[in-house]
């Protein structure tokens, strides 16, 4: 398929800058699949289209402060993002206004206010703005950026220096589910980011199952598809996880006849990666698979998603679920009555 089916115009004063108040409270558009219509509406009601035995299945990774900054021995400013610990001590890491860095270079890696932390030598350029880093630390990686981190907030986000650093505290919870318990995402799951845990209990006592996985969603999610058609781009790869007992509750809800509602694209993926003849196995590992229009959706019945990106791999998932036609036309309505877009943006129901 033509990548450029999947556009659409999206003015930017819709791209949320910031999250509501009150998570729950962000709008919801309800998008029936069967009637090919919509409802406008408020997160805090998804109950009134969720049934008694329907099993929501929630991505639990916990998204790590991944953003870093550093300063060379010239006083220029560098800033980082990690992507993944190689071994303790050696770190894979997305460096900006690192042009003129040289390999062996050494840097002092920066706390928030400010502060020296520890020292860190860029090892080797690996192309594509990767590079290798040396962290002169005994702490493993994911203890050093809880002490010295910010949110990996994404690149559509835009805050000045004063604004983005008034609010590092409120992104380090808001940018983050509140049932997040496993970390090693450096992005946030964001269809998540809707549910309170107030929310939650309330759908447990209407009859509703809970089940968790884990993917960890890496920083592949936010690159754009570049070529002429989806079957020319390269899926990135993220790494998963799912146990006997939330597998259990899944197989079950699907045996006795309940929807299985996923939370997020990620969760989709991770469902649509492991389904074995209609049911889930205890399952571990990375998957790649990339969601496109003529899938054939083997346990997946109902999934909540944000608005995603024109000309992404998110948006190429919620049209081979909801259909092309259909998805496009929601979206258009919803940049007609200004939903906020994008990861800390309003949510849509596909049922």
């Amino acid at each position: 398929m033509r990548t450029d089916l999947f556009d659409y115009n999206l003015p930017n004063e819709l791209i949320a800058q910031h999250p509501v108040d009150v998570r729950s409270s962000s709008r919801l558009l309800v998008l029936d699949r069967r009637t090919c219509r919509w409802t406008d509406t408020v997160f805090a009601e998804i109950g009134s289209w969720l049934n008694s035995g329907d099993c929501l299945v929630l991505n639990d990774t916990l998204v790590i402060p991944a953003r870093f900054f550093a300063r060379r021995g010239t006083g220029g400013r560098i800033e980082g993002l990690f992507v993944r610990e190689e071994q303790p001590g050696t770190w894979l890491a997305m460096l900006k206004n690192a042009a003129r860095l040289r390999a062996r270079e050494e840097l002092v890696l920066l706390g928030r206010d400010t502060s020296e932390f520890c020292t860190i030598k860029a090892i080797e350029h690996l192309g594509e703005g990767q590079w290798r880093l040396e962290v002169g630390s005994d702490m493993l990686a994911f203890e050093v950026l809880e002490a010295i981190g910010t949110p990996p907030l994404p690149p559509y986000i835009h805050r000045e220096k004063p604004e983005k650093n008034a609010h590092i505290q409120r992104d380090l919870e808001r940018y983050q589910t509140v049932y997040a318990r496993e970390p090693g995402a450096i992005a946030a799951p964001t269809a998540g980011l809707h549910f309170t845990h107030e929310l939650l209990e309330k759908l447990k006592v209407a009859g509703v199952h809970i089940a968790h996985l884990t993917l960890h969603v890496g920083a592949g999610t936010f690159k754009p598809v570049t070529t002429e058609t989806l079957d020319e781009h390269k899926m990135h790869s993220e790494t998963y996880s799912i146990d006997e007992p939330n597998a259990e509750v899944i197989n079950e809800a699907r045996d006795r006849g309940g929807r299985i509602v996923a939370v997020g694209t990620t969760t989709v993926r991770t469902l649509e990666a492991v389904v074995w003849e209609g049911h889930i196995a205890p399952a571990s590992g990375t998957t790649d698979v990339f969601i496109t229009p003529g899938h054939h959706f083997r346990m997946v019945d109902a999934m909540v998603t944000n608005f995603h990106l024109p000309k992404s791999t998110l948006i190429a998932l919620v049209a081979a679920f909801a259909g092309l036609e259909l998805t496009m036309d929601a979206y258009r309505h919803a940049v007609e009555e200004k939903y906020r877009f994008y990861s800390y943006g309003d949510a849509m129901l596909i049922i």
